[in-house]
């Protein structure tokens, strides 16, 4: 019999729950014991390990964030405290380890691989900065949490004749903010791919404003060379250029919480799936990720630390649409 863990570690994500369960019921129906780790890489080095069943994952995959729980583990970043997980892992006699997260949490995947631990990851983060991934569990609900966001304000923005500075998660990738900006008839998406510039900006509301627009959405991510809020002052000081009275919303952590969509549940469910199946073929330092279409993986050390770029040719098309 075949022992294996799974752990969720980083930034939760809707969906997460989804790949768990997947991971379990495919593992446990393989005849595999599978142990579920708490709390992450700091879970792994103290031991918070317990034993599923089909029925401990049940009722979960509708559920938003982790039932394993995450935490952050500076210790795991050394030899040291990743020695430390090594040896509960096999105190229990535990052969491979499945880690659902993003970049952070692969770069320690990879690390265990290098020590010899057979390792697979899945793909899995709101800010889809995983290279080698199309888009990774809780994207889309994220992005479907911003948009409904966005469509509530532009209805007040359109009343009140404003602008709203609308910042969405996302570190530092523009994915998020950039794709809900064009689904959500943004008039400026503000990204940190691409450095900015406050007058040009004030340029492009004020022109909106000419021709006539009841509001103005600049959706603005968070990782971006200025902010929401330093946006807003710098429009603060030059407000009679705007036409617009000007208003600021930040998403925050509201974009993580909620019941995943169909998508991110059957993506979760297809990617924990897949990654028992490359356990039972004895592959390692692999992650499970969605690309072109298809379900396959990527080497860790072909993914991890490397940035994922932005598509200039939707960033071009957002400029195109705003007008």
């Amino acid at each position: 019999m075949k022992r294996i863990a799974v752990l969720t570690s980083g930034g939760d994500a809707p969906g997460m729950n989804a790949a768990i369960r997947a991971v379990a019921r495919t593992g446990i129906d393989r005849g595999w014991e599978v142990y579920g780790v708490h709390h992450g890489y700091k879970g792994l080095m103290s031991g918070d390990f317990r034993l599923l069943g089909a029925r401990d994952v049940g009722g979960i995959i509708q559920l938003g964030g982790t039932v394993l729980g995450s935490a952050r583990a500076p210790e795991f970043k050394t030899e040291e405290g990743r020695r430390e997980a090594l040896r509960e892992l096999n105190q229990r006699g535990i052969e491979a380890l499945v880690v659902i997260g993003g970049n952070g949490s692969q770069t320690g995947a990879y690390a265990m691989h290098q020590m010899g631990f057979q390792v697979v990851g899945i793909g899995s983060t709101i800010d889809n900065d995983l290279f080698g991934a199309d888009i990774t569990i809780g994207v889309d609900t994220a992005l479907n949490i911003a948009l409904e966001a966005i469509d509530r304000l532009k209805v007040t923005a359109s009343s009140h004749q404003r602008a709203f500075l609308v910042e969405t998660m996302g570190r530092n990738s523009g994915y998020l903010a950039l794709m809900a900006g064009i689904a959500g008839g943004a008039e400026a998406v503000v990204l940190p791919e691409f450095e900015t510039n406050p007058e040009l900006l004030a340029d492009e509301i004020r022109l909106a404003y000419e021709r006539g627009k009841a509001h103005a959405i600049i959706v603005v991510a968070e990782g971006a060379s200025l902010d929401a809020q330093e946006l807003a002052r710098y429009f603060a000081e030059h407000e009679e250029k705007l036409g617009f009275s000007l208003r600021v919303t930040q998403l925050g952590h509201v974009q993580r919480g909620g019941m995943p969509g169909a998508f991110d549940r059957t993506l979760g469910t297809r990617l924990g799936a897949k990654a028992v199946t490359c356990l039972d073929a004895g592959e390692s330092g692999v992650i499970a990720v969605q690309r072109a279409g298809e379900i396959t993986t990527v080497k860790h050390e072909d993914s991890v630390g490397k940035p994922r770029p932005l598509d200039q040719d939707l960033y071009d098309l957002a400029r195109v649409l705003a007008k």
